[in-house]
Formats: structure tokens, C-alpha cells, sequence
């Protein structure tokens, strides 16, 4: 049985986290959608509560949301990453912590960009502390077909990260949402994974589709 009870979207009301939020809730998790404001978030929650038919889905301020999760995710533009990890540190002690972020560089949005330290899940965990177990996972995911629950999204999501527990979850979430999990190694290993995204942008625009993703072939 899992030992996840409660998840908190930080940056919920935007469209990647409120399509996972989406996802969880249908599958009977408990979703906390979390925003810089309280009132925006709890209008997501009951907007996302209606249509699934269901009254689980809660709305809080960010640093509310987290406190009240077992598994805290962040998904919020790279802009906002470092505001936001700071409103939510003291919350998010001894948690796990999903870092969504991508540090993409408007305009050049197709180009990747390594921030100063490396990764944004990086910065998440050198910020936060040893006792947040952070993870990275779902950059590669396009948001645009997330907000259905019933679409099968065609992708891969690679986890990184270095609590082998805390992949394990991660990857159980990841299950919630219909698509597989790739343990993709440690932490580290997310500078490869967020410099996919832009990547994938690129290629998007190129080929005029709108989600382009990732398969790893090879294993069952």
C-alpha cells in the first residue's frame, strides 16, 4: 500500500501542475493545490473538484500546501524557482520534494541553458538541505494533453534523484499518471534531463506538433 497520503502542487494553477494535480485526484490521491495566492488556488480546487466529480481536491498558499503534504511538487517557471524555495523551505523539511522546473531563458526557449548551479533540482537540494529528498521528473512531459486524465500521454518520465526511496515514489506517482517511470540516476544526472526540454521545444516547432516526447527503448 502506498505511503503517499497527501500531494501538494506548488504552482498548481498553472497548466503542467494542475494537469498532474488533474491526474492524482482522479486516481484517488489527495491534491493540495497550492499558489502564491491562497484564493486563486482554492478557486483551481474547486474548479478541478467539479469537474471530476469529487471534493478532495483542496486549494492553500504555497508555503500552507507544503506544510500539509507528504510529497511536495514544484512546478513553477524557472523565474519564479528560487521566490518560491524560499517561501516553502521551513515547510518542506524532511519531505519529498518533485522539482518540475526547467531553467529555460526567454526568448531563446530552444536553446538549453545551464544555470550556475548546473540543474534547477540542483539548486533545489543545495537550498533546501540534505533532509529534503529532492527529485527531479516530468521536464520532458508536454503539458498540453496533461489536463485530460483520460489521454494516454505517449512518454517516458525520467527520475533523478539521490534517495533510492524517494525515486520509488516519485516513480509511483509517476504510474498515477498513466505514463512509465525511467530511474535515471542520481540527482546529477538532471542536467541532462531539464537540458532535454528545450530540445524537445525546438523540435515541436520544427515538425509544428505540440507534444514530442521521450521513449527509452530497450527495457520491459
Amino acid at each position: 500500500m502506498s505511503s503517499i497520503k497527501t500531494v501538494a502542487v506548488l504552482g498548481g494553477t498553472g497548466k503542467e501542475g494542475s494537469g498532474l494535480a488533474m491526474r492524482w485526484a482522479a486516481k484517488g490521491y489527495s491534491v493540495i493545490i497550492g499558489s502564491r495566492e491562497g484564493e486563486k488556488a482554492v478557486a483551481k480546487a474547486a474548479e478541478m473538484n467539479a469537474a471530476l466529480g469529487i471534493s478532495t481536491v483542496q486549494g492553500m498558499a504555497n508555503p500552507d500546501a507544503a506544510r500539509a503534504a507528504d510529497v511536495v511538487v514544484l512546478s513553477v517557471p524557472y523565474s519564479a524557482h528560487k521566490s518560491t524555495l524560499e517561501g516553502v523551505k521551513d515547510a518542506v523539511q524532511g519531505k519529498v520534494m518533485i522539482d518540475l522546473t526547467v531553467p529555460l531563458q526567454p526568448p531563446k526557449i530552444r536553446t538549453v541553458h545551464v544555470p550556475e548551479g548546473k540543474a534547477a533540482s540542483l539548486e533545489s537540494q543545495a537550498f533546501l538541505g540534505e533532509s529534503v529528498r529532492v527529485c527531479c521528473a516530468f521536464q520532458n512531459v508536454s503539458a498540453e494533453h496533461l489536463v485530460d486524465p483520460h489521454y494516454e500521454v505517449d512518454c517516458d518520465v525520467l527520475v533523478c534523484g539521490n534517495d533510492a526511496e524517494a525515486k520509488k515514489l516519485v516513480i509511483e506517482l509517476v504510474e498515477a499518471t498513466g505514463m512509465r517511470g525511467i530511474d535515471a540516476g542520481p540527482l546529477a544526472n538532471a542536467v541532462a534531463v531539464e537540458s532535454l526540454t528545450p530540445v524537445l521545444l525546438y523540435i515541436n516547432k520544427a515538425y509544428a506538433t505540440k507534444g514530442s516526447g521521450i521513449r527509452i527503448t530497450g527495457i520491459g
